[in-house]
């Protein structure tokens, strides 16, 4: 949730203007605030979409069945004025993180969420399907992990976009290609059975931290849709046989979604259907909207009436002034950006292979690498003052620039290409995820990771915005300005892989093979089986089932079966109010008591740690 920038619209229709929640491909999300009280998202199309006078015919016709649609896992469209300067919809606010943050920041989800999710979605599926909606678009970005199950979002507009842009005749695709059908990529008639085969890489994502299809490129995983067969290999054994019918090429070959209720059975009632992580997230975003109903909300003005359409030989030529002026300023802003350098960055004495390693970068304050005045084009940078993980850091500029800065992640989703840039000497990549323009660049030794600019706003030009800042990411990381403060009770410098104790690893793992998979996680894989060691600070709860590690400490298991189990133990509260913790995930153990060994790996663990 963002502040709004000044001189934005306060108001909407009839609906009050609060925050700013996101954009994406379709249009950017408002929070809005209804006659009748109600929190709405308000969605805003973008005006290549607005300009297109079949768009909004088809954009009224969906919204209109859109509204017959109230089923309890979608979040219902409430009002929509497809006829305004900017179209827009409002449907039910939902509070919570989507699948794809979720799973980025905390893992894949546990085998009891995964069937949740799934149960939902094949019900919030069926509801649409009734309606005579298909989605299109159905990927994580457009799941909401609400506090009692997930919600399927921006149904009704994806069909009207995508037959507004022509497919067949331009060759673009509207949706995401590591979720989409075989036949939408390959531009074919498009069924209810499409939505079905998103329902299954949905799936597979969700329980593995990876798409089925994933290639290197955008063009590579939508060859793969088409021609390649799923990597099903780390799915869970209990849904693999459901996630490869969903993955069939043949659209007649997949389930219904009332087959996959049948396949899951019912939903145990009154259970919290996310891991603790992602429940203490949607309470700090509910924290977040009460803190924001508590500031002054805007005054409610009856909606303007629409004016008649006026046309001038003048007005035209105006406007065709105006586009060309764009066009030249565009251009200079780009060959600016192209032409400028990081200055003032401080003294850089790492040799940058070194910066980019992650021993070198647990070390950095996320929040204080662009913090400051480094580019002329980017101006000066304000770090939020309550990131969400010790790896990332949002900043904004007084021009509404706003984006994150992440360091030693994975891409989970889209495709990564070249670009023609390069910083400190090293190629800039592209990541093809979420909307926006996302610069990146690998970390040194372990190529599936990376520092990331993640750009999704609006101002300027959005990929010169994420390359300039990158640029300046790496210069500083060359510095010693981004360190952290020397903390010898502290967790984040250390290196996962090597806390637990490798014969206790051995002996509980079978020998399996260690990787990072983030920049404080670390996972032992073999034989379907997988051990995660992770160090986190954020928000903790002591939640669940206790388990005395020795030595005085008390762990917390949230999740557990003979198979899984998810062991907890805060190390220390910080005086923020957020904690540094580890965590111990053992899944798909082959034997019994999981969590006897998740604890032999703890307790190794705990005798590596710091004093507190």
């Amino acid at each position: 949730m963002k502040p709004l920038n000044p001189g934005e619209p306060r108001q909407i229709g009839p609906h009050r203007i609060i925050a700013a929640l996101g954009e994406g491909g379709m249009g950017r999300v408002v929070l809005g605030l209804a006659p009748d009280g109600r929190l709405v998202a308000v969605k805003q199309i973008h005006a290549q979409f607005a300009h297109d006078p079949r768009f909004r015919e088809r954009f009224r016709r969906e919204v209109t069945t859109s509204r017959m649609v109230s089923g309890a896992y979608t979040a219902a469209v409430m009002d929509a004025d497809p006829e305004a300067e900017t179209p827009w919809l409002a449907s039910v606010f939902v509070t919570g993180p989507d699948l794809r943050e979720a799973v980025d920041e905390f893992g894949p989800l546990p085998m009891a969420a995964v069937r949740l999710l799934a149960s939902g979605l094949a019900a919030a599926l069926t509801e649409l399907h009734r309606a005579g909606l298909i989605h299109r678009d159905l990927k994580p970005g457009n799941i909401i992990l609400a506090a009692d199950g997930p919600r399927v979002i921006d149904f009704g507009i994806a069909r009207a976009v995508e037959e507004a842009q022509h497919l067949t005749g331009t060759g673009s695709i509207i949706g995401s290609p590591a979720f989409m059908s075989p036949e939408q990529a390959g531009s074919g008639l498009v069924g209810t059975a499409s939505d079905v085969f998103s329902l299954g890489a949905i799936l597979v994502m969700a329980s593995t931290g990876r798409g089925p299809f994933s290639g290197t490129s955008a063009p590579q995983t939508l060859y793969n849709v088409v021609h390649a067969e799923p990597e099903l290999s780390a799915v869970p054994a209990e849904i693999r046989p459901l996630v490869e019918r969903c993955l069939a090429k043949d659209p007649a070959r997949r389930p219904t979604p009332e087959q996959i209720l049948d396949f899951f059975g019912p939903v145990p009632p009154g259970i919290a259907p996310w891991p603790d992580v992602v429940h203490a997230r949607i309470q700090r975003q509910d924290a977040e909207v009460r803190a924001v109903l508590s500031l002054p909300i805007p005054a409610w003005r009856p909606p303007a009436r629409p004016e008649p359409e006026r046309k001038s030989r003048t007005g035209l030529v105006i406007a065709g002034a105006l586009a060309v002026v764009a066009a030249l300023i565009g251009t200079l802003v780009v060959v600016i950006q192209d032409a400028t350098s990081p200055q003032d960055i401080g003294p850089a004495t790492i040799p940058v292979a070194e910066a980019l390693t992650l021993e070198r970068l647990r070390r950095v304050d996320a929040c204080t690498v662009l913090a400051g005045r480094f580019t002329e084009d980017l101006g000066t940078l304000k770090p939020d003052s309550n990131p969400l993980s010790p790896d990332r850091c949002t900043y904004s500029g007084s021009n509404g620039l706003r984006f994150d800065v992440r360091l030693g992640e994975p891409v989970v989703n889209g495709g990564i290409g070249a670009t023609n840039r390069t910083a400190e000497g090293l190629p800039l990549l592209r990541a093809s995820f979420s909307g926006g323009c996302h610069a990146l660049i690998p970390v040194t030794g372990v190529p599936e990771l990376y520092v990331m600019l993640y750009n999704d706003t609006d101002v300027g030009d959005e990929c010169a915005v994420a390359d300039s800042a990158l640029t300046v990411v790496l210069a500083r990381l060359r510095t010693h300005e981004v360190d952290r403060a020397d903390d010898p009770a502290g967790l984040l410098p250390l290196d996962p892989c090597v806390l637990p104790d490798a014969a206790v690893v051995a002996a509980n793992m079978n020998g399996a093979p260690v990787r990072p998979i983030s920049l404080r996680n670390c996972r032992w894989t073999g034989d379907g089986e997988s051990l995660d060691v992770k160090v986190q600070r954020s928000l903790y709860v002591d939640d669940g089932r206790a388990v005395d590690l020795g030595n005085g400490v008390t762990g917390y298991v949230s999740e557990s079966s003979d198979s899984v189990c998810l062991l907890s133990w805060p190390h220390r509260t910080l005086p923020d109010g957020d904690a540094e913790y580890v965590s111990v995930w053992l899944q798909g153990y082959s034997g019994d008591r999981a969590c006897d060994r998740a604890r032999a790996v703890a307790v190794s663990v705990l005798a590596r740690l710091p004093k507190r």
